[in-house]
């Protein structure tokens, strides 16, 4: 980023809520509870999953992938906001922008596309019941999990890349409290038009392709659930979908809001506290709409920290 310029570029100076002073401390609260959460929420979920044998299934393999993805694309972005929002000091390193930028993008893409693959997941689970075992066996799980973080990586190698070789002529306020690409693009001195065009298909790939494969899934599901007979196992499977069906709303709405509108359109103000939302908001969301909606996660929750209990009253009363 402006190395036509600068053979050693300096960070940059992240202008962040500094237009509303009177917010920052609300949102450094905001930030953190929800970082909080999104750490006590998503680590649950996968040691719950590891530790118990009966979701050793594909859906709560992808979950798993899910919550990880949801750690660490938190955690790449909510330590640096919460700095820039507790102090007048509201700066970050070159280094530490370009490691953020790859970062965010590679996890936010892996999470677009994963989101389609546990899309497919519930096809097959509500579609094919009977064949659901052989069709999404271990292997093609690992397969499907592994191509969702390679075209994440694929996506964040090509994008990232081609913002920075942007020259900034010296710009390094950057309005926003994050790295990202619409608001790095604002800093360019010259003509973006390539870099938009990029970010215009990319954005085809990642935030139209797969939401239509999605809606394309549940289409068919919901012709299958209407054909259930038992109320029950129609109330089980309708479960089970709305939670993914509720994250794929929150999540690709926000993203979509956020990439695909025209350049000329972006809102910088509103841009902001949209990208709050999907990085920092929607991260701590995903947790509660599975565990609060799922059955199965709930019971295996319960019989665990039963375990734990009994095992700390045995060891106490042997004491």
């Amino acid at each position: 980023m402006g190395r036509a310029n600068d053979s050693t570029p300096p960070g940059f100076i992240l202008l962040g809520f500094s237009d509303h002073p009177d917010l920052e401390p609300v949102l450094f609260v905001l930030v953190l509870l929800c970082y909080l959460l999104t750490l006590a929420g998503n680590i649950t979920i996968i040691v719950v999953s590891y530790l118990d044998p009966s979701l050793h299934i594909p859906m709560y393999f992808f979950l798993s992938n899910l919550s990880f993805l949801d750690l660490c694309f938190t955690s790449s972005l909510a330590p640096q906001t919460l700095v820039n929002l507790r102090g007048p000091g509201k700066t970050i390193t070159y280094g530490g922008c370009v490691v953020q930028l790859y970062t965010s993008l590679a996890l936010g893409s892996t999470e677009c596309v994963l989101l389609a693959v546990m899309a497919l997941d519930r096809y097959v689970a509500v579609c094919k019941p009977l064949h659901y075992a052989v069709i999404m066996s271990p292997r093609l799980c690992h397969q499907l999990a592994t191509a969702s973080w390679l075209s994440g990586v694929a996506n964040s190698l090509v994008h990232a890349t081609f913002t920075l070789w942007l020259p900034l002529c010296g710009n390094r306020r950057l309005d926003h409290f994050i790295c990202e690409v619409p608001a790095l693009l604002k800093l360019a001195c010259v003509d973006t038009t390539v870099n938009e065009l990029v970010l215009f298909v990319v954005s085809i790939v990642f935030l139209i392709l797969a939401p239509a494969l999605i809606l394309v899934s549940y289409g068919f599901i919901a012709q299958a659930v209407l054909r259930i007979k038992s109320t029950e196992a129609r109330h089980k499977a309708f479960s089970t979908c709305s939670s993914h069906l509720t994250v794929v709303v929150i999540f690709y709405g926000t993203i979509i809001y956020m990439y695909l509108q025209p350049r000329d359109n972006y809102a910088q103000d509103q841009g902001k506290f949209i990208s709050l939302f999907y990085t920092m908001v929607t991260p701590a969301l995903n947790p509660i709409i599975y565990t609060l909606r799922n059955k199965d996660v709930k019971e295996a929750l319960k019989k665990i920290l039963w375990g734990m209990l009994c095992l700390h009253c045995t060891r106490h009363a042997r004491s």
